[in-house]
């Protein structure tokens, strides 16, 4: 009796031969703890954005999240040392800004846009400096 070997496809590969990330036991690939600070952040950023959108994600969008929330955290950084050190110079505010307007565009990708603005008219534009002062 000849029995050939059962062969799954990448799609539907047992949770036991995904990556860790993929069967969701890792955050990280390799030996990263996972109980780092990094780690953790990294851990709420993807829970929030998961917990906006309702609807099933898509592999897609789970990869965007992921991006989505490493340029978060980076982004954090940054500020921490623009609060902390006022020696740093236009070459980090360069980084920043472009990491900015990555993430920025990341978040259009996903479908999360800013809210738009109604166009200022010139009453509307008075009244915002009369109440101003």
């Amino acid at each position: 009796m000849d029995r050939t070997p059962v062969r799954h496809t990448v799609a539907e590969a047992l949770p036991a031969q995904r990556s860790r990330i993929a069967n969701g036991t890792a955050t990280l690939l390799g030996g990263k703890d996972e109980r780092s600070v990094y780690v953790r952040r990294l851990k709420e950023i993807i829970a929030e954005y998961v917990a906006e959108r309702h609807d099933s994600l898509s592999a897609a969008q789970r990869s965007l999240i992921r991006r989505i929330a490493v340029l978060t955290i980076e982004l954090e950084k940054l500020e921490t040392r623009f609060a902390e050190d006022d020696s740093v110079g236009e070459r980090t505010l360069d980084l920043y800004n472009r990491t900015a307007g990555n993430l920025g565009r990341l978040l259009e990708r996903l479908g999360i846009k800013p809210p738009a603005r109604a166009p200022l008219t010139i009453q509307g534009h008075l009244a915002a400096k009369r109440a101003e002062a």
